[in-house]
């Protein structure tokens, strides 16, 4: 297969009209892309410091939530699940836009307001662009979308496909140009101080292309597979990750300046401090010098790694990380100090794998995705962290047996204070990946009687929290619970006798 570029402008799906070509950049917003900016360096003008690490609210979708928010200048979130999200600074839908296909890439944010955002696993699969009110403003048909859309500041859209191309799309969705590499293409495109193109590719390379045709400036081969997205730096240097487990470094003409080992192959983007602090995270997250040299390396636990994530960093230097078990078993949201020690930890956020990228809001908040399993059914959450509300309930008092046996129902008890005397509801993990959803309401101070019963021996962990009728959440409450293996009594047991008579034979 050749590499090659083509010059196409092809007419597009509308449900009102063909739009006019704007020269409609980025949205000005907290958070308006992936890694925050066209460069992807991470970086938020927002500061942390009173982010206590709580989890405020978490909002619950169909199934996994793989995709990174974004935060348009309103305040809304917009997240890809099963369909699109927008949901309000309080947890709450605003809208959701119906695709009945999974979404798996970033959404991008224009000036404007309009959303672009990709399908994942249908045919056709369609990029898409909605009004902020969330109806249909154009689709096209370009391929199933991993990666996430760069908007450059004349209004271009530049995404890559599973075809193994790279498309730029003028506002109104129609093809400017589109480049093919030899693979599919995964990452997301940067774009460099010089307007240059970046976007890597499955065939192991990443591409520098001229954004006003599309046609290759430079290549440079990394040894293996570049699904995470390059980042571009103060000084133009790009930064570029690959599964070869390296991280390179690249002049602006496509030259080696450095490459570092990560020990385990990198599939987010890399995010850059305002002191040229390079982050990227791996088996461990890592903070590099801008020569290159380890300044230090956070361990981020024991089977943990980083999947697809991306770090954030806030003003204050605060790096925000998602992690995920090695084999699927949970997933955290961590925050790092900036001398590379630990700041706060989320705890296990979900059953399954958090490879969301966090995003920062204007007032401090810091948004993830995550994947569980509930009730045997796929789910996926948006959360949000930030400090609890002094007016927000209490955590609950959990009461009842901490030993027992499967197949047995046990009875359980609940009582949440709210210091405002607000009556409350509840919601409870069983610690089997039984959830009994908010339920409610109920007095403060009013004893709730819960039964449950678990199908297999093991130790598990009640945890169950409450908000109020102002939807103010509180924290959990935790009782530890141990079901072990029944004993089943052998058949000498049953006949001792027997037993003794076969022992003087």
């Amino acid at each position: 297969m050749t590499l090659g570029y083509y010059f196409k402008l092809d007419r597009v799906e509308t449900e009102e009209g063909q739009s006019t070509i704007s020269d409609s950049g980025l949205m000005n917003s907290s958070w308006p892309m992936e890694s925050h900016d066209v460069r992807h360096t991470g970086r938020s003008p927002y500061s942390t410091v009173d982010n206590h690490g709580d989890e405020i609210w978490r909002f619950r979708t169909g199934t996994w939530a793989e995709s990174s928010p974004v935060i348009s200048n309103d305040g809304t979130i917009y997240f890809g699940s099963d369909d699109f999200y927008a949901v309000n600074p309080n947890g709450t839908l605003k809208w959701y836009y119906e695709t009945g296909i999974f979404i798996e890439s970033c959404a991008a944010i224009d000036e404007d307001g309009v959303i672009y955002i990709g399908d994942l696993d249908a045919s056709p699969c369609y990029f898409r662009a909605l009004y902020p009110n969330g109806t249909l403003k154009w689709k096209q048909k370009l391929g199933a979308i991993h990666g996430s859309a760069t908007i450059g500041a004349d209004g271009t859209i530049y995404i890559g496909s599973t075809g193994g191309k790279i498309f730029a799309l003028y506002p109104n969705g129609t093809i400017k140009w589109e480049f093919k590499t030899n693979h599919d293409v995964h990452s997301s495109p940067a774009i460099g101080l010089d307007g240059t193109i970046y976007c890597g590719s499955h065939d192991g390379k990443l591409y520098a292309l001229y954004p006003n045709n599309g046609t290759l400036k430079w290549k440079y081969g990394t040894g293996d597979w570049v699904r995470g997205n390059p980042s571009v730096g103060d000084d133009g240097i790009i930064y570029v990750p690959s599964f070869s487990d390296k991280l390179f470094a690249l002049y602006p003409n496509g030259t080696l300046k450095w490459k570092f080992n990560t020990g385990f192959g990198a599939s987010g983007s890399p995010a850059i401090g305002t002191d040229g602090t390079i982050y990227v995270g791996t088996d461990k997250l890592y903070a590099l010098n801008p020569d290159g040299t380890l300044k230090w390396s956070y361990n981020l636990g024991n089977e943990l790694h980083v999947a697809d994530s991306s770090p954030a960093i806030s003003a204050d230097g605060t790096i925000y990380i998602g992690v995920r078990h090695d084999d699927g078993k949970g997933g955290e949201l961590i925050a790092v100090n900036p001398d590379g020690t630990e700041k706060w930890r989320s705890g296990y956020i979900a059953n399954e794998a958090v490879s969301s990228a966090p995003a920062i809001g204007e007032d401090g908040t810091v948004y993830i995705c995550s994947a569980s399993h509930e009730n045997d059914k796929s789910v996926g959450y948006l959360h949000a962290f930030h400090t609890f509300d002094p007016n927000a309930p209490d955590a609950p008092e959990i009461n009842g047996p901490t030993n027992g046996k499967t197949d047995t129902k046990y009875e359980y008890t609940f009582i949440a204070t709210d210091p405002n005397g607000d009556d409350v509801y509840y919601y409870i993990e069983w610690g089997d990946h039984k959830v009994k959803d908010w339920f409610g309401p109920y007095h403060s101070d009013e004893e709730v009687k819960v039964n449950h019963t678990w199908k297999w021996e093991g130790s598990y962990t009640i945890k169950a929290r409450a908000k109020d009728v102002n939807d103010l959440w509180g924290p959990y409450g935790t009782l530890k619970v141990t079901i072990p293996r029944t004993r089943t009594s052998s058949y000498f047991e049953r006949f001792p006798l027997l037993e003794r008579l076969l022992g003087l034979l």
